[in-house]
């Protein structure tokens, strides 16, 4: 399979295994759903998911990273967790929701794996390693939703912008991010303005290169150290409960 636009000249497709979820797979398990994975285009910005609406696929992100975010009745919106190529986008179909109460956006463009929702809840039934995997993985993910909580409430939005950093720059192959302040603001659930300081505040200390959207780290410990607690938190449960392979 190509993503839309790809030559036969052009870069490799990101695999499946690029998804550690999926890479986590007993064989005989992956090679099932294999078929049945479509690979598709994540671009900035695009909605996968809406409030309420019914979930019909999961998308197991590679070099792409969804925000999951809620919104409120007057638009306002604030991030309660993000997703990258260590997890799953719909946790809410295989634990019987169907729906969800969030707005899940592509917060960094790039490719994921789709499969759908009924193929994914056959594989969860069965009982097998899938079911733990997934299990293990909300685990993670509640500890993430808590974390950017307290986070929220109790931390500065300089804090709070290094953590979101952080958790987005362990999702993605490079030091590099690709985002809009409008964006940023979006799931910081702060004005632009407030965006402006935190990123400025953070570049004139030497941590990154902020411009036009575009941000580069340029150092990495400095930027973990200006970080609250909460980062360290959720990436010791993320490490805890996901290793890159899971006993059959």
């Amino acid at each position: 399979m190509q993503p839309d636009g790809a030559s036969d000249t052009g870069p490799s497709p990101p695999a499946p295994s690029q998804n550690h979820l999926l890479a986590a797979l007993p064989e005989a398990d992956f090679t099932r759903l294999f078929p049945s994975l479509e690979l598709v285009t994540m671009p900035l910005g695009h909605v996968l998911y809406e409030s309420g609406i019914p979930l019909r696929h999961v998308y197991f992100p590679t070099t792409s990273i969804v925000s999951l975010l809620y919104v409120m009745e007057d638009g306002a919106s604030a991030e309660i967790a993000v997703v990258g190529n260590e997890g799953i986008v719909g946790v809410s179909l295989f634990m019987g929701g169907e729906t969800t109460n969030n707005r899940a956006v592509v917060q960094s463009a790039g490719h994921a794996y789709r499969l759908k929702g009924q193929l994914l809840k056959d594989e969860f039934f069965r009982a097998g390693p899938m079911q733990r995997l997934l299990l293990r993985y909300t685990q993670a993910l509640l500890t993430q939703m808590a974390q950017t909580a307290v986070c929220n409430r109790h931390h500065t939005l300089d804090q709070q912008f290094c953590r979101w950093l952080l958790l987005s720059l362990d999702r993605v192959p490079s030091d590099e991010l690709l985002m809009t302040q409008e964006l940023i603001a979006n799931m910081l659930g702060v004005r632009r303005e407030g965006v402006t300081e935190a990123a400025g505040n953070v570049q004139r200390a030497g941590l990154i290169e902020y411009r036009r959207g575009h941000i580069r780290v340029i150092d990495r410990p400095g930027l973990e150290a200006r970080a609250c607690e909460c980062y360290a938190v959720v990436k010791k449960e993320f490490d805890r409960l996901l290793p890159y392979s899971i006993d059959t």
